[in-house]
């Protein structure tokens, strides 16, 4: 029972610490990526529920008379959050209302003769998403007061995202719990078929066999 806690102490610790690294390299640089005429690419980002989320995007070297994209940031249901239509670039920001992967998709229309579009894509949530020069400037703090406020943030959000990997872990212990439940039921019924069709068999040779005056 020790070893068990001591492994899920050292488990818990590790998981703390690859989340720091994630928190503080997620999404901190922008992407680039081609379009055709006619194409259509979605990119997809887990974001947990009230974490802040911002993204700009913009077309590379725009050429005029060219055809711009239509951009729409959706929830993981299907709620829209941000539309632009045909546009050569734009901002977006929200605040997630539930977790899962919510997706901005960007579609290029169709275009003759076919022309490649370059997109500029910037999307930060937690930590990121906060511009801290900004604040900064605002309460005259020093860099390392900022990297302090920068990793209490990260902290905080570590801590909320041990409680959600806990509250998933119960969930799968509960599933787990009603799926073995269920296939101990299954298997007790496959038990009692199997006994009474091999009674219902045994019943029915030995029934033959006194018809045939063989017993």
């Amino acid at each position: 029972m020790v070893a068990y806690i001591t492994m899920w102490r050292w488990s818990c610790w590790f998981i703390v610490i690859m989340l720091i690294f994630e928190s503080g390299s997620k999404m901190a640089e922008s992407m680039r990526f081609d379009m055709h005429s006619g194409e259509t690419k979605c990119i997809s980002e887990d974001v947990k529920a009230d974490t802040m989320s911002v993204g700009s995007y913009s077309i590379v070297d725009p050429i005029k008379g060219d055809p711009n994209v239509t951009v729409r940031v959706t929830s993981p249901h299907g709620v829209s959050y941000h539309y632009g239509d045909k546009v050569e670039k734009g901002t977006f920001a929200f605040t997630a209302s539930e977790n899962g992967p919510y997706s901005a998709c960007f579609c290029s229309p169709l275009h003759k003769p076919p022309l490649t579009t370059i997109v500029e894509f910037d999307w930060r949530s937690g930590v990121e998403a906060r511009d801290w020069s900004n604040v900064a400037k605002k309460g005259n703090i020093e860099a390392m007061e900022i990297e302090l406020r920068k990793l209490s943030v990260t902290v905080r959000n570590v801590h909320a995202e041990m409680y959600y990997l806990r509250d998933r872990e119960e969930e799968m212990q509960e599933l787990n719990l009603s799926t073995n439940s269920e296939m101990a039921i299954m298997g007790f019924l496959s038990l009692v078929v199997c006994v009474s069709v091999a009674g219902l068999q045994s019943w029915h040779l030995r029934n033959y066999f006194e018809r045939k005056k063989l017993l």
